[in-house]
């Protein structure tokens, strides 16, 4: 039988004589390009078929319509945009001529811009101030003084859809005049 002392100091003996040994070299360099490799984007999500956005509208108070003779009060928003489509321009021209020299001339209105439910709750807030900003906006550059609208944004808090189709009629500005 062995010794395990004996062991115990073959163990040291052999570190020894590997300590005094040459140390290995440093790795190579590494060959080829060594740069970071460049980041590519995401691909852009491409639009869901089922996102229509004929769906979405700008509504306009009864009160209001009655008042500036507008029947047809749509405008449409893209899924996740704020952007007014220009089938709203002709109506949106109506509005501001009628808040401008019409029969509410004058007169003051709010622009309450919503959401549909499925992002954050802060993130469809913004979304909702950007659409009524827009709506603002074009009207500015149809005549409208700018001081005769104010916009705010209700984002999802007043949505009720739960499928696409009723999820478009939860992403509008409401046209409402000003107390």
């Amino acid at each position: 039988m062995l010794n395990l002392k004996y062991l115990g100091l073959a163990a040291v003996l052999g570190s020894v004589v590997a300590c005094g040994s040459e140390p290995k070299p440093p790795p190579a360099a590494p060959s080829g390009n060594t740069e970071a490799p460049i980041a590519t984007p995401a691909p852009a999500p491409s639009p869901k078929p089922e996102d229509d956005p004929a769906k979405s509208q700008i509504n306009i108070s009864d009160e209001i319509r009655k008042a500036c003779g507008i029947s047809d009060a749509e405008a449409y928003f893209d899924f996740d945009s704020a952007n007014v489509q220009p089938a709203a321009r002709a109506t949106l021209g109506k509005l501001a001529k009628c808040f401008t020299d019409g029969p509410l001339k004058g007169r003051k209105m709010n622009l309450v811009g919503h959401a549909d439910p499925r992002g954050e709750e802060e993130y469809n807030i913004v979304l909702g101030g950007r659409r009524a900003d827009n709506v603002k906006h074009t009207l500015g550059g149809l005549g409208l003084p700018d001081g005769q609208a104010t916009t705010t944004s209700r984002g999802e808090m007043d949505a009720t859809g739960t499928d696409e189709a009723s999820w478009a009629k939860d992403r509008r500005v409401d046209i409402v005049l000003a107390s």
